[in-house]
């Protein structure tokens, strides 16, 4: 296959830093396709908590707050923590750009199974909606890092920018997909979010060929053997899993609340497994292992960021729906739309940070540091919620502003931690491991959701203020613990020592045909 660096490309960088017009036609495609995939998404969380605690009488499922909760940061959990077995698809079996495909289709059905008036459709489609999720995430971001090639800095801005177009559909799907379900009907809303994944579905499809031959084949495909062996143990583990579930049903055992506590407890166990699995993998060299262990520094940082984030989804929801007064000039506004805030504050900033990352992404030392930016961010927009939790204590209603200003500082955060955490990924590990280490990535953030799924029914026990300022203290806490450590964080991600033998994709991205 004929190549070219990433950096000789006229269609990267420059100008495309600016608009998405600039940039080569296989980024085009990527980005449009992850605009409808998160406008699904977006559209489904804005709606889904709202769904799970409205009653049976107004088509809900009628859970308790608790639980309508802890149901979203499960089934986040459970979407990030197959993000690991959706890698191992791309790196062993399929390559990155089949299973990206597959991924949209398996969300596509999982959307309009929500959208489906039966009751028992609701956990079927939740289930293919996490396991879409784990195939194409981990996927679309391997195909960015494939495409870029090592040029760190034009990755992370790559990126960065991609949440423009992203936020777009973020910021417009809870004002649809919110208002149609709260106001008209559930099933409406997630209608909506299927529809605009249909739709991404079919310009993937058609698009495909933009990548040339990258990731279109697995990088460390399995023997025969490893195959039979692969095989038997996932039809084994399926039929396992298939008979538990079935079985707690059946018995009535396994109700919302056991349910979510599996996921909680199998996203705790995951990635600590999987961890230990690939820094004992003989395919790693000393170095490899080295950089490992200080990324798992970057690891941490990413469960704790992502159960914070997740409250926006579950607490922070709820506490719009009871605690704020949303009657604007003789309007209540939809719970869903202050959804929109991050987004909007993601849509305004997206270019600033995108020409901050592309000027000073490509120092390797700022990855710590911006992690710990991120992360301090995090906890003081807790801090603010604990003192807004204290005002509404007594029953009284806050304007939505306290909302607006913890979107703001989330907004920041995200900008910073979801961009570098992906880009850094490819600098860790020798290219074929690419789609396993951002599994790896999104199944530690699995175990933030779970984390985040059993500490949101503390709400239920303590004063909300006390759980808001607990969240900030683990934020605040952590953020300073990687900045304390940046130095040793970094000479362990250092090095450009001995890879393994065979690796020779490192420096290589397809070759464009023409400038975009």
């Amino acid at each position: 296959m004929t190549t070219a660096r990433a950096d000789q490309d006229p269609g990267v960088g420059g100008a495309g830093t600016r608009s998405v017009r600039s940039w080569p036609p296989w980024y085009r495609t990527l980005f449009m396709s992850d605009v409808w995939e998160r406008f699904g998404f977006f559209g489904m969380q804005a709606i889904l908590v709202l769904y799970a605690v409205a009653p049976r009488s107004e088509g809900g499922l009628g859970l308790a707050k608790a639980d309508s909760a802890a149901l979203f940061g499960a089934w986040i959990g459970l979407a990030f923590m197959l993000c690991l077995p959706g890698g191992w698809v791309a790196d062993r079996l399929l390559g990155p750009r089949r299973t990206l495909i597959i991924g949209a289709c398996v969300t596509t059905v999982g959307h309009f199974a929500l959208a489906s008036p039966w009751l028992w459709t609701t956990p079927l489609g939740l289930i293919l909606l996490a396991l879409g999720l784990g195939l194409y995430k981990p996927n679309h971001q391997a195909m960015l890092n494939l495409m870029f090639g090592k040029d760190s800095g034009r990755r992370e801005a790559g990126i960065s920018l991609m949440y423009v177009g992203i936020q777009v559909s973020a910021l417009l799907s809870p004002l649809i997909a919110g208002f149609l379900g709260e106001r008209v009907d559930w099933h409406l809303g997630f209608a909506v979010s299927g529809t605009a994944m249909l739709l991404g579905t079919i310009q993937l499809w058609i698009s495909q060929h933009q990548f040339k031959e990258v990731g279109n084949a697995p990088g460390r495909p399995l023997n025969p053997e490893e195959s039979r062996r692969a095989f038997r143990l996932i039809g084994t583990t399926a039929a396992v899993v298939v008979l538990l579930v079935t079985g707690g049903v059946a018995s009535g055992g396994l109700g919302p609340a056991g349910a979510i506590g599996l996921v909680g407890t199998a996203s705790i166990i995951a990635p600590v497994a999987a961890y230990l699995v690939l820094y004992r993998s003989r395919e790693l060299s000393p170095g490899d292992r080295r950089r490992l262990r200080a990324f798992l520094w970057i690891f941490l940082g990413s469960t704790l960021f992502w159960s914070m984030i997740a409250q926006d989804g579950s607490s922070l929801t709820l506490f719009a729906k009871e605690s704020t007064d949303r009657h604007v000039l003789g309007f209540d506004v939809p719970v869903s739309w202050l959804q929109s805030a991050t987004p909007l504050f993601i849509l305004i900033l997206a270019p600033v940070f995108a020409w901050a990352l592309l000027k000073y992404g490509g120092r390797r030392s700022g990855v710590p540091v911006k992690f710990s930016v991120g992360l301090t961010l995090t906890g003081v927009s807790f801090l603010i919620m604990a003192l807004a939790a204290a005002l509404a204590s007594g029953g009284e209603k806050v304007s939505p502003v306290w909302l607006l200003v913890v979107y703001l500082m989330h907004a920041c955060g995200e900008l910073i931690v979801a961009a570098v955490g992906i880009a850094a990924v490819a600098d860790v590990l020798p290219r074929k491991f690419i789609a396993h280490m951002l599994g790896l990535l999104w199944l530690f953030a699995a175990l933030g959701g779970g984390a985040g799924s059993g500490m949101v029914r503390l709400i239920d026990v303590i004063p909300e203020s006390v759980y808001y300022l607990m969240l900030a203290v683990f934020a605040l806490a952590m953020g300073g613990a990687m900045a304390l450590n940046r130095h040793a964080i970094v000479r362990g991600l250092s090095g450009d020592d001995e890879r393994v033998p065979g690796d020779d994709t490192d420096d290589t991205t397809v070759k464009e045909d023409s400038p975009a």
